[in-house]
């Protein structure tokens, strides 16, 4: 499978196919979709107005990479951070993390998990995506508020009524 920056500079590569370059934005969120990656396809293609036939406007594509590379700029310093933090501890043995992030869990990826892909956060990605990283290093628990958007009201084992984003994310919630 190729990388992240690989497919991003076919992304940007204007030699290519319009229609190309939007399947390579698409692969991108293989590697990179802090909402899941249908709800993060409709927020790039809303937020950055990635028209049906992109020939009208490729620029488009270059635009919404941007922001997502802005999010996930925030997120591979704590991620490498995390990394050389377990390879340390499973040297002295302690093969399970005493405590885990949920992010750390969800793999950088579904950050901010939106079940329904239509309902997400308007803010833009690195917005939202420090906003849960910030919330993970302060001990907010997500069962408990949003950590998004801050909404107290939470329904066990539902997306938030305000921003869509289910708390735990897609394979834990809370």
């Amino acid at each position: 499978m190729t990388s992240f920056p690989a497919i991003a500079r076919r992304v940007r590569d204007e030699s290519l196919d319009p229609r190309q370059r939007r399947m390579r934005l698409r692969n991108c969120l293989f590697h990179f979709a802090p909402y899941g990656f249908r709800a993060t396809w409709d927020h790039l293609a809303t937020t950055h107005r990635i028209p049906g036939s992109i020939e009208v406007d490729p620029s488009s594509l270059v635009r919404a990479l941007g922001e997502l590379e802005a999010a996930r700029a925030l997120v591979l310093p704590r991620a490498a951070e995390f990394a050389a933090q377990r390879r340390l501890q499973k040297r002295e043995g302690r093969r399970v993390p005493a405590t885990l992030h949920p992010w750390d869990s969800w793999g950088c990826s579904a950050i901010a998990y939106c079940p329904d892909p239509r309902k997400h956060p308007p803010e833009p990605l690195p917005v939202v995506v420090r906003r849960v990283l910030d919330a993970c290093v302060a001990g907010v628990d997500p069962a408990g508020r949003c950590l998004v958007c801050g909404d107290d009201d939470r329904r066990p084992l539902r997306a938030c009524r305000n921003c869509g984003v289910l708390p735990g994310g897609r394979g834990n919630p809370l």
